[in-house]
């Protein structure tokens, strides 16, 4: 996954660190994948902050969720990928002298921070569901946790309405 075109090739470093300002919330689907934390700025261990993900590992994650994706097909099942890798890192050649200026564009990377959502399932059984997203977070190099809709509770009242009497036979009542 990479940009078809970027306004600045060598962009500055971007802050990672925080919890997330937006993308918060499942709209799509029914489970998502939600960051927890990342490695802090001074590596002392595992913080309430955010990381770089590569493009490499976002793909890796999303093979993983289209496996069941494509398993369940002919329920509709789909997936969001709520996040791009549209900056781009740079890297200096090895054995290069300090200086002459910053290096070549080597890969892309999404800035994510704690409480964004990454992916998006629907219309899979919610067993099938929570184990696909737990093994596309194991492909990322910040600790995920697999929620709900119910569980961030972003489902509106009529959502949760339909569900009540979804199950419930439709009896008319005669006087």
């Amino acid at each position: 996954m990479q940009p078809s075109r970027m306004k600045y090739r060598k962009p500055h470093r971007t802050v990672y660190e925080g919890k997330a300002k937006g993308n918060k919330f499942i709209v799509f689907g029914e489970y998502g994948l939600m960051v927890e934390k990342g490695k802090g700025r001074n590596c002392n261990g595992w913080q309430k902050t955010g990381n770089w993900v590569s493009d490499k590992q976002l793909e890796a994650a999303r093979v993983v969720l289209s496996k069941v994706q494509a398993k369940y097909a002919k329920q509709d099942a789909k997936m969001w990928i709520r996040v791009f890798p549209q900056l781009s890192r740079t890297k200096k050649p090895l054995e290069v002298r300090m200086g002459s200026g910053k290096g070549n564009p080597e890969t892309q990377c999404a800035v994510v921070k704690s409480g964004t959502i990454l992916f998006e399932l629907s219309n899979v059984p919610e067993n099938d569901a929570r184990n696909a997203l737990r093994k596309a977070g194991n492909k990322l190099n910040v600790v995920c946790k697999v929620v709900s809709k119910a569980e961030l509770g972003t489902e509106t009242a009529a959502e949760v309405e339909l569900k009540k009497n979804f199950r419930k036979p439709n009896v008319i009542k005669r006087r």
